[in-house]
């Protein structure tokens, strides 16, 4: 996907960079993240798009056959129930590519880590 030489300063240069049969479900989660986060500073850590205020609330990045969407350890808990579908692990979930992606889902587990960025606090309810 991206070169050395090729890394993509920005989360749309990393979009573009991706297969163009998952770019538009890319950008769809560009947005549901920007509208759940409004004011959000965006960039790449780690080589993966991420979103922050205090601190990063969610990073995300495409694989063979999933987006790895990676919103921390307490909001993989705090959602545990909702993401039963999901392959998931202490800090990540992997949504299919072939599958639609769980907006709403995103938007509440997005919203949640906004809260805690704001707070600091972890038990923010649900």
């Amino acid at each position: 996907m991206f070169s050395k030489k090729s890394k993509p300063a920005t989360i749309e240069a990393y979009i573009d960079g991706t297969p163009e049969d998952v770019q538009d479900k890319l950008h769809e989660l560009h947005k549901c993240i920007r509208k759940a986060a409004p004011g959000a500073s965006e960039g790449l850590k780690w080589g993966m798009p991420a979103y922050s205020y205090k601190r990063i609330l969610v990073t995300f990045a495409v694989f063979k056959k999933h987006i790895g969407f990676y919103p921390t350890p307490s909001a993989v808990k705090a959602f545990a129930k909702e993401l039963e579908h999901y392959k998931t692990a202490e800090g990540s979930v992997q949504f299919p590519l072939d599958k639609k992606l769980p907006l709403s889902l995103i938007t509440k587990m997005v919203k949640f880590r906004v809260q805690e960025s704001l707070t600091g606090d972890a038990k923010w309810k649900v």
